[in-house]
């Protein structure tokens, strides 16, 4: 669907209080054409009207006119470099950014992670080994582990009884 339909339709979603589905199709579009700093802002927008200033924050940190608190808010939520540049959902580089504001938020942003993770990163290959940046933990790795292990034996189990009931 072109840009100006979806467009249309998030105005008739917010128009008509379909506000969980005007942010749906909204990040779709950012994801879609992440360096449009218009979409961004409208996504901000709908994120102010769930009271979440985190995330109005988040689509808002390119902006020069951003808010304070939501900005805040944002860097609280992502604390480390590599989480912000993962948030930012940028693709590209920097100079796809329309303004100089978003362009240098862009590479503090990646001079950031470059520094926290040892190595230059960009934002077509961002830090995707956040674990040495501290991102998560053994302990995560290991539920994720147990749970998988967990989920072939439940199945493994109802394979091994269905065989059984098949041959009584």
């Amino acid at each position: 669907m072109p840009l100006e339909d979806t467009l249309a339709r998030v105005d008739a979603d917010l128009a008509a209080g379909r506000v969980p589905v005007a942010r749906q199709r909204l990040r779709g579009l950012v994801s879609s054409f992440p360096d449009d700093l218009v979409l961004r802002r409208r996504l901000a927008e709908v994120y102010r009207l769930y009271g979440e200033p985190a995330e109005a924050g988040r689509w808002m940190y390119l902006e020069q006119d951003r808010d304070a608190a939501e900005t805040s808010a944002f860097e609280a939520r992502y604390p480390t470099a590599p989480q912000r540049m993962r948030a930012l959902a940028w693709q590209g580089p920097e100079s796809l950014a329309r303004t100089a504001c978003a362009r240098e938020q862009l590479a503090a942003v990646r001079e950031a992670c470059s520094a926290a993770m040892g190595r230059p990163v960009g934002w077509d290959t961002p830090a995707s080994d956040e674990k040495a940046a501290g991102d998560k933990s053994p302990f995560a790795d290991f539920l994720a582990g147990a749970g998988c292990l967990v989920a072939v034996l439940a199945f493994l189990a109802v394979w091994v009884n269905g065989l059984v009931a098949l041959f009584d």
